[in-house]
């Protein structure tokens, strides 16, 4: 009997230790009165999956450029939910790139500087410019619309108070910021904080790739975030603001063989996913082979120099110091005449009064691109170009400006001497720059399909859309466009949610 109590005393004692170790642990905890379950089932823990999420409002921007932006600002100006998908870490797209300014003819601002345009002008520049391919009714809505937009962007903080003068336009119709600063980056600031004042969800990286279409209207999208996620948004309207291609060299050259081993000054996100995500629903191209490269682009870096640096006074030589263009001429002209020299590529030359009129350039010295000199001979000998030819050409264009009239090359607007020490030069040469084809759209932003029917529920803006431009974009009119037809395509959206 004693045997007996002191074993179950000892078992007691080897139990109670065993819960005191047990309570000890970092073990999870035990689960009691758990009923036995004959034959069950061995639950292997799953792999990770896919999580399907579903959102739903009133319209789904793809892209955050300065269309996309500027659509969404007035979808939910309208009374709209709007939720906006970018497929990059950051908002912008090739809106963070524009430098030269957004055209507008007939404006205060111009007025101000007794500067005198016209949207009637406008509007025949840039039918000249595009070699008369553009759609009329569209570039009538962009030329009327465009001092609109200004006072829009004004309205909502934006400086545009600076008028400067870009390639093929017959005036000074170029606004930006004060001094000459790079237009995109600030408008895209002004946009971004007035997207946040509204609370309008940005989903960034996050990658649209199907446009939702049935019963003959557009029912929203499917996207995919940088986690695997498939994420449904559920929409009334679509609006498509993807930029352009020209970062899709396979696509660029399939339209353009000659372009093949060009670089781009495109962000790496211009691939054309809202053409091809479009055209699979049935949406209608417009002139996909018109393919824009710009003239002075560093060859060493594909960092495009602004066309306003041109416009405020700088030339164009070549490795024997002497010029070979009009430098104002359209940029595919200006492109073809640089490829034509040696090495293919040629300098960007001015001064001090250059430098002193334009802000953006101080951020091209920070960067290294210039090469320097503290006269006409110590730059032609950094350049290793003839001094010589360099300085008879330097005097012969002073010269121009002087009688303001250049006899050699015609061009049309000569600012200033080139005189005040230092004197800079940038190697330049072409890169694929913009796309003027894409989608093709009507005056309301609305897509259109083969039959030239409207596509319900789908809009468009930017340069994912073609007909605008034409053969050829005048600088200063691709930033009119985002804004002019972001605009349009908003109101549009939301009217017809209506």
């Amino acid at each position: 009997m004693k045997k007996t109590k002191k074993l179950v005393s000892l078992l007691l004692i080897i139990a109670l230790m065993a819960t005191l170790a047990i309570g000890c642990t970092k073990e999870e905890p035990v689960i009691e009165d758990v009923p036995e379950v004959e034959d069950a089932p061995i639950v292997e823990e799953s792999p990770e999956v896919e999580e399907d999420l579903n959102i739903t409002t009133d319209v789904v921007v793809i892209g955050s450029g300065g269309a996309g932006l500027t659509a969404a600002l007035e979808a939910k100006s309208a009374g709209k939910d709007v939720i906006i998908v970018e497929k990059m870490s950051i908002v912008g797209g090739n809106s963070l790139r524009a430098t030269g300014g957004l055209n507008a003819g007939g404006t205060p601002q111009q007025e101000a500087l007794g500067i005198e345009d016209s949207a009637e002008i406008h509007y025949e520049d840039t039918m000249k410019g595009g070699y008369e391919k553009n759609d009329p009714e569209l570039v009538k809505t962009l030329t009327t619309d465009a001092p609109k937009a200004v006072e829009w962007l004004i309205s909502i903080g934006a400086d545009l108070s600076d008028v400067g003068k870009l390639g093929g336009s017959t005036n000074n119709r170029s606004h930006r910021p004060t001094g000459g600063a790079p237009v995109g980056p600030h408008i895209v600031e002004v946009l971004k904080e007035n997207i946040e004042k509204e609370n309008i969800e940005i989903l960034l990286k996050t990658e649209a790739t199907e446009i939702l279409y049935e019963d003959n209207m557009v029912k929203g999208i499917t996207a995919k975030d940088n986690e695997g996620n498939i994420i449904t948004i559920e929409a009334k309207a679509v609006i498509i603001a993807t930029g352009g291609f020209s970062a899709n060299s396979e696509m660029v050259t399939e339209l353009n063989s000659e372009l093949a081993g060009f670089g781009t000054t495109n962000h790496p996100g211009a691939t054309g996913d809202g053409i091809v995500m479009a055209t699979k629903i049935g949406a209608a191209t417009t002139q996909m082979e018109e393919i824009q490269t710009h003239p002075t682009v560093v060859p060493t870096n594909g960092y495009m120099i602004t066309e306003a640096v041109r416009g405020n006074g700088a030339i164009i030589v070549n490795r024997d110091g002497k010029r070979f263009t009009n430098e104002m001429g359209t940029r595919d002209v200006v492109s073809e005449a640089i490829l034509e020299q040696e090495k293919e590529t040629a300098y960007l030359f001015f001064d001090d009064s250059v430098r002193e009129s334009l802000s953006a350039i101080d951020g091209y010295i920070k960067m290294g691109l210039t090469t320097e000199g503290e006269s006409i001979e110590e730059i032609a000998a950094a350049l290793e170009i003839n001094a010589e030819n360099l300085k008879v050409t330097i005097d012969s264009y002073n010269t121009y400006v002087d009688a303001q009239e250049d006899t050699e090359f015609a061009r049309p607007d000569l600012p200033r001497k080139l005189e005040k020490a230092k004197y800079y030069a940038i190697e330049i040469g072409p890169a694929i720059h913009h796309t003027m084809g894409g989608l093709k759209i009507n005056s309301n932003a609305e897509v259109l399909n083969t039959s030239g029917d409207a596509i319900n529920g789908l809009f468009a803006a930017g340069e994912v859309t073609g007909g605008v431009h034409g053969g050829n974009r005048l600088g200063g009119n691709a930033v009119a466009d985002i804004i002019v037809f972001g605009r349009i395509a908003g109101k549009t959206a939301a009217e017809y949610i209506k």
